[in-house]
């Protein structure tokens, strides 16, 4: 399984060499290797430490926390107990103060931009950075984006701030040397040393729109949001996640991808809130064994198209219902999580190749690249009156709100988009993304229709949503 590090995470280790082998070619040999004895102290030591030098500034340590109020004892009513208990109540405070750490990396130095999980400073009021030369700062959170796990944070003291560039992952081999920089256990900065295990790996778990590098360098909790650097001092990967049964690293490690980052980062530039994305207008599904037997194919690889959203950018390039998708301008994608990854990194503005599989045919399509339209204002509504519903923030679906939360573009209706945390709602187990239907039978067109339904008082709810593509109807108390 994958863990995720809600607040802390883990980073990836391994050895150093300490010895040069010198392999040589004796002429007239098909191959041969020779082993020589180190002749300098350059070839007998190795090491890491000036790329470390020249890039752990830039790897800072993210701090989160957020007051949690207690309710209050109803014996705080009494004097009596006051006297003796104090405001706390049994001794016990009435605030609760939750922490969480992590790791982050500066990206831009002049605008003091700072890269770090979403999952670090999630649900957090107040965000701190702490520089390797021990400055700590107050930071305002410009961007965060559940889908990638990522956050993009802003620091207003840019003195002295050192910022390391993105690489391009697409030139990333399984087998490079990486070094994994984070503050583990929050003991400090800490340096570890692997290898790229795998490219593109997918179904971790974690967000959606992902292909993660998977490494051995040592990661442990928090050092999520910390780098995973390549020989040439660039950021190849932002860590994120591990697989473990007990919580620490067993050298199976997950860093989202530069260019995922990249993303993220260019959004948070411009001033949005949410990260803008190419919109695909279609949705797909994994293309299973019997089906790749059954179109010639010589491996299910691939993603077959499930339906496609009238006039959106796959129908208008001629996208149909079955077609199997194989490549994104050239490079393969697998399965509909590679692909998300793959065509959500493409510029908009441009076009982006399909390599499609139809009716045992292989053919290009050009797809445009175009932000998804909102093309009914989402009016979002709190909904505060005593029901199942009360806490949610319902909004009218449109595409891009659909983009937003990972919800099919082909439905239409009244979406979750907020849950107030500790609501009735949230008790009661709604998610973000849930589409409400009906409630008490009466179908739910639009968010002011849901205000107004939730208006009369009712002995009981009857309610009705849709979550990945399961309707489910519930019947709650009133």
């Amino acid at each position: 399984m994958s863990d995720r590090f809600a607040g802390n995470r883990t980073v990836l280790a391994a050895g150093m060499l300490a010895c040069t082998l010198i392999a040589s070619v004796a002429p007239g040999t098909a191959f041969a290797q020779a082993r020589q004895v180190p002749e300098t102290r350059e070839q007998i030591t190795l090491s890491f430490a000036p790329l470390v030098k020249r890039t752990a500034a830039s790897v800072v340590n993210v701090y989160g926390a957020r007051v949690e109020k207690r309710p209050q004892n109803p014996f705080m009513d009494d004097p009596f107990f006051r006297r003796f208990f104090g405001d706390g109540g049994f001794g016990v405070p009435r605030e609760r103060v939750q922490r969480s750490l992590g790791s982050g990396v500066v990206v831009d130095a002049g605008a003091g931009l700072v890269v770090t999980n979403n999952h670090v400073i999630e649900n957090m009021s107040e965000v701190k950075v702490a520089f390797a030369d021990k400055r700590e700062v107050e930071a305002t959170i410009l961007l965060r984006d559940q889908r990638t796990d990522l956050a993009v944070l802003k620091v207003a003291d840019t003195k002295n701030l050192t910022a390391i560039d993105l690489a391009d992952t697409d030139e990333l081999q399984v087998g490079d040397i990486v070094l994994a920089m984070g503050n583990p256990f929050g003991v400090g900065q800490t340096v570890t040393q692997g290898i790229v295990s795998a490219l593109a790996r997918t179904q971790i778990g974690v967000g959606d729109a992902q292909s993660f590098i998977q490494t051995d360098a040592a990661i442990n909790p928090g050092n999520s949001g910390g780098a995973l650097i390549d020989m040439k001092g660039r950021v190849v990967g932002i860590n994120t996640a591990i697989y473990s049964r007990s919580g620490g690293s067993v050298g199976i490690g997950f860093a989202i991808p530069a260019a995922m980052v990249r993303l993220v980062v260019e959004s948070a530039r411009t001033g949005a809130k949410t990260v803008r994305r190419p919109w695909f207008g279609a949705r797909l599904q994994a293309l299973t064994t019997d089906v790749a037997d059954g179109l010639g194919l010589d491996r299910p690889a691939g993603s077959v198209v499930a339906g496609v959203v009238e006039k959106g950018p796959a129908d208008q390039a001629g996208l149909r219902r079955s077609d199997v998708i194989l490549s994104v301008d050239g490079v393969a994608v697998d399965d509909p999580e590679s692909f998300g990854y793959r065509f959500a990194t493409r510029p908009i503005g441009g076009t982006t190749k399909l390599s499609v599989l139809r009716g045992g045919k292989k053919m290009d399509l050009e797809i445009k690249l175009v932000a998804a339209p909102e093309t009914r204002p989402r009016d979002a509504v709190k909904l505060t009156s005593r029901s199942p519903l009360a806490g949610l923030t319902v909004a009218n679906l449109s595409p891009a709100l659909a983009e937003e939360l990972s919800v099919d573009t082909g439905n239409e209706g009244v979406v979750v988009a907020e849950i107030e945390e500790g609501s009735t709602a949230a008790n009661i187990g709604f998610q973000k993304g849930d589409l409400i239907m009906a409630l008490n039978g009466e179908r739910m067109t639009n968010s002011r229709d849901v205000e107004t339904a939730l208006r009369e008082r009712k002995r009981a709810w009857e309610v009705t949503i849709s979550r990945n593509g399961q309707t489910i109807t519930s019947v709650f108390p009133g």
